[in-house]
């Protein structure tokens, strides 16, 4: 596909299966972003304050964000923690809820009640494969006990594969890969081992998030190779990979106001999320990291649609599309609430892209 000379596309709905929706007001602002940026599916995050450890906190959650929007499909998660049993496990399963989130203590936003040791779990994990929920992991270590010149996500992998080894029939999330190694990782697993890809860290490095807090977040993305290596992941067509943008909002000013490399870690991209996918493919091709024909409809509906949609065991066809249409729309700096109260900035401000409406399909 000549995607630089496309003009128009039509995709089934994108299926978002890692986002930040917060809460409060902050999150009657972003949920209606979801659609905006292509997306009727999500897989929602647990990490509030604070965060969702029981079954009735998470269905209570769940009620909020469709009381601001029925048009989304949201798949719920709990906090993985020692409260959660494998009797809860069983009460989560029955109440619909589709997964539970692993957080290492004290590794990225609100993660300061996860887990310190996994083996604690285990009877968990077996309720888990037992009544086939998603077990998502942010697959990173604590930077006290990487190895040195080990990144904290490949300091993680052997635990994936143990865990793997273990509970072969658990399906397993690596969410957000930032490394070649990471995908390399989830490749060697066997079927129920897949991973989600950020739009972020098909276009950002590490250069990026030292320099610029809208592109500082955890995990932190990594050298020009390990993306490419992402990039082509996504264009193999293999249904291990899929999207998860990891959209993380923060209020404007925590993000502008911090010291360097203090900003609180998070890209924000959910309003433009399939269009920013889109981009980082469009760049990719130019540097000649992947060709024109490694891109197909076949492989965009896959990655953005359909492979997340199967491993979560959801139906593929909606009633619904999404038009792409160039049209010199231009990201804007950020999205704020009526009574500007709130605002949040958005990942590549001013950059040229598709245009996106909804049709039936």
């Amino acid at each position: 596909m000549q995607l630089k000379h496309v003009q128009r596309l039509e995709l089934p709905p994108t299926a978002d299966m890692h986002v930040h929706l917060r809460q409060g007001e902050l999150m009657e602002l972003m949920v209606p972003t979801v659609r905006q940026g292509g997306v009727d599916t999500v897989f929602v995050m647990p990490n509030l304050i604070p965060p969702l450890t029981t079954v009735e906190q998470v269905l209570e959650y769940q009620s909020k964000l469709r009381a601001v929007t029925q048009d989304v499909h949201f798949l719920m998660s709990l906090f993985l923690h020692p409260s959660v049993t494998p009797e809860v496990i069983a009460q989560a399963a029955a109440a619909g809820i589709t997964g539970v989130k692993m957080y290492p203590q004290g590794v990225t936003t609100n993660s300061e009640s996860g887990v310190s040791n996994l083996e604690a779990f285990y009877d968990t994990f077996a309720a888990m494969e037992k009544h086939d929920l998603v077990l998502n992991l942010h697959g990173e270590v604590l930077e006290s006990l990487a190895p040195k010149d080990t990144t904290l996500e490949e300091a993680f992998l052997p635990t994936l594969k143990t865990l793997h080894e273990r509970f072969p029939q658990l399906r397993i999330v690596l969410e957000h890969c930032t490394t070649a190694a990471a995908v390399e990782a989830v490749r060697a697993c066997g079927p129920t081992v897949g991973a989600t890809i950020t739009a972020h860290h098909l276009y950002l490095t590490s250069d990026d998030a030292e320099c610029d807090p809208f592109a500082f977040c955890k995990p932190i993305p990594k050298k020009p190779t390990d993306r490419d290596a992402l990039l082509k992941a996504v264009v193999d067509g293999s249904p291990k990979f899929f999207f998860g943008s990891d959209s993380a909002p923060h209020p404007l000013q925590s993000k502008t106001s911090a010291a360097q490399g203090k900003a609180p870690a998070g890209v924000y991209t959910q309003p433009f999320v399939t269009q920013l996918v889109l981009l980082a493919l469009e760049e990719a091709i130019e540097r000649g990291v992947i060709t024109e024909e490694d891109v197909t409809q076949e492989k965009l509906e896959g990655f953005l649609s359909r492979f997340g949609r199967r491993f979560y065991k959801l139906p593929e066809v909606s009633g619904k599309k999404i038009v792409l249409e160039r049209k010199g729309e231009k990201i804007p700096s950020s999205i704020r609430s009526q009574d500007g109260k709130i605002e949040v900035g958005i990942s590549k401000v001013g950059t040229e892209v598709f245009s996106l409406s909804w049709a039936k399909a």
